[in-house]
């Protein structure tokens, strides 16, 4: 947090099957399993670029959603649309504020299209957490970090701190 690329709007990439755009993507998936993240924008790696990474794994889901687990997904130059008005909150984490969290508002179902590093289309409808995991990625494209999204900032802090309170309660 404070890096200068994080807090600007990203590039739109011109060629996603770019030798470039892949080696980034490589960079990313990288970066991500060694965090243990589930998504990971090109931002969040000094890279201005429209470029971003998720996955929605089954363990982060409940046994009710299991069954909608999302493989790893690449999209440059994703674009994110709500659908409808409805929003929730949740707790979430970011790759570039380590140990913080902070409970936070999203579209709980949107619309993402994008192209893949081979320059296929992908178009989704996504909701709960598939939704917020999208939405929270494609704003590191556009200069945002969750807390700039927080109606509370009492309910944002570090995790630990947050645990030990929990536990005494």
């Amino acid at each position: 947090m404070g890096h200068p690329v994080l807090r600007r709007i990203a590039e739109t990439v011109e060629d996603p099957t770019s030798p470039e755009v892949a080696a980034l993507v490589l960079d990313l998936i990288e970066t991500m399993r060694q965090a243990g993240g589930v998504g990971l924008a090109a931002p969040q790696i000094g890279v201005g670029k429209r470029v971003l990474i998720f996955e929605v794994p089954a363990s982060r889901l409940s046994e009710t959603e299991a069954a909608h687990a999302v493989p790893l997904t690449v999209l440059v130059n994703p674009v994110v649309e709500p659908l409808g008005e409805e929003m929730e909150e949740g707790w979430e984490g970011c790759l570039s504020l380590p140990g913080m969290a902070g409970f936070v508002p999203r579209y709980r179902r949107v619309r993402y299209h994008g192209v893949t590093p081979e320059g296929e289309a992908v178009i989704r409808e996504a909701s709960g957490y598939h939704a917020r995991v999208i939405q929270h990625e494609a704003d590191h494209l556009d200069g945002v970090l969750y807390p700039m999204r927080m109606r509370d900032l009492a309910a944002f802090g570090y995790i630990d701190e947050m645990e030990k309170t929990l536990e005494a309660l």
